[in-house]
């Protein structure tokens, strides 16, 4: 690039204190100003600069990086710690314009640049059912074989427990199934209804371990076709139904307990009357709702997610603070008896299933794409940081119905 060092241009993105070296393809560094570097980002071609030029934010990095235009030498994790106090919205005014003036060349010449295949941008009335199933089909439809390279034996994509430190992903997996089937109190001949039930874990746990009649439903064809596969091979299709389909159509009533595992993300903040009352209405007196999320710490941190994740992750993904949903399930109708936040466990599982897909790398590309494994290796890490720094949680809420004469039904000193 002609008049100025692309490692030089990249700097103000990064912030100077960032303890990050820039490395341009022209051949040009930017070291950090003080103190050592723990990763080098490598500018590899002018179509970084260029998807930068059109979005100054992180969607703009995260095109570049999931194209294949730059990439990171060194541990994702520890540069995006390293960088999670400089974004682009702190760089000042001054320097923001600067930095426009002198891409505008590179954005003029790239016009047509698209973004990668992998983006996905959503259309339509906002949460509508057909909404919906496009922005689980755009995340979870991609290949089952991927997910279970990922995800591991568990095929649970969600928050695990870890009992100890030291505890292996599958055994916190369990321990997160169990927890749930703890604090739902299931017992043999008891139903439970599993609503965006993924790949049917926790249905089939219910099934396997206590006895209970499972109705799984999960919006991703893919999932679903897995999981009814899998209830079969287990020999569980007697207590465990998986449906594809949109929890909304559930007729059936009269369940004696819900678990709401990682859907609520999906949902939205004007839905959620609806959700948790709709979820109220299927629960018999006495009945248990388990509410497992993530959400955001506080009212100040923003509800939407970040661009990067609702253009390639989670479409549509909308992020509330606890406070909020406890309100609103309480004023569905629900009881609260029992809330945590599992925000460590979260970071930790993230972690184990980007080591999952740095073990099956050259397995993942060939399932996914190049594009849609970068993504992942992004995304993943990049959340484990948001755990860790406290700027999102992962909560469960227990609820109940409380019968005629206001009993929950609860034991004094509940075991969890």
């Amino acid at each position: 690039m002609k008049g100025a060092a692309v490692a030089e241009l990249f700097r103000p993105v990064l912030g100077a204190e960032a303890p990050i070296t820039v490395r341009g393809y022209d051949g040009s560094v930017s070291a950090p100003a003080r103190g050592g570097s723990v990763a080098t980002v490598d500018v590899q071609s002018e179509t970084a600069l260029a998807y930068l030029a059109q979005s100054p934010n992180t969607l703009g990095l995260a095109r570049a990086y999931v194209s294949g235009h730059l990439d990171v030498d060194g541990d994702l994790y520890t540069a995006l710690t390293a960088m999670s106090e400089l974004t682009i919205s702190d760089v000042a005014p001054r320097t923001l314009a600067e930095m426009a003036l002198r891409l505008a060349p590179i954005r003029l010449r790239h016009r047509r640049l698209g973004p990668p295949p992998e983006e996905h941008r959503q259309s339509g009335l906002m949460h509508s059912k057909s909404r919906d199933a496009d922005a689980i089909a755009h995340h979870y439809d991609v290949s089952n074989r991927f997910y279970e390279l990922v995800l591991g034996p568990s095929m649970a994509y969600t928050c695990a427990a870890y009992p100890e430190e030291t505890s292996s992903l599958e055994e916190a997996q369990y321990t997160k199934h169990a927890l749930v089937a703890d604090k739902l109190a299931l017992k043999p001949g008891m139903r439970l209804l599993d609503v965006g039930c993924g790949w049917g874990q926790m249905s089939m746990h219910a099934a396997e371990h206590h006895g209970v009649q499972a109705l799984g439903v999960t919006l991703s064809r893919d999932q679903a076709l897995w999981a009814q596969k899998e209830v079969a091979r287990r020999g569980l299709s007697d207590l465990v139904e998986i449906r594809h389909g949109d929890y909304r159509d559930v007729a059936e009533t009269e369940f004696d307990a819900v678990a709401s595992i990682g859907l609520t993300e999906h949902i939205g903040r004007a839905q959620l009357k609806h959700y948790f009352s709709f979820l109220y209405s299927k629960l018999r007196a006495g009945g248990r709702l388990l509410n497992h999320c993530i959400t955001r710490p506080d009212a100040h941190h923003r509800a939407h997610a970040d661009p990067f994740i609702d253009r390639y992750v989670f479409p549509d993904g909308e992020l509330l603070p606890i406070g909020h949903l406890v309100s609103r399930m309480n004023g569905a109708g629900f009881e609260i008896r029992h809330e945590e936040n599992l925000r460590e466990h979260y970071s930790k599982t993230l972690k184990a299933w980007t080591a999952n897909l740095e073990a099956h790398w050259d397995e993942c590309v060939a399932e996914a794409g190049e594009g849609r494994s970068r993504v992942w290796k992004l995304y993943m890490p990049a959340c484990a940081v948001g755990f860790d720094l406290n700027n999102i949680q992962l909560h469960q809420v227990l609820g109940v119905k409380l019968d005629d004469q206001g009993r929950s039904g609860f034991p004094l000193r509940p075991a969890y």
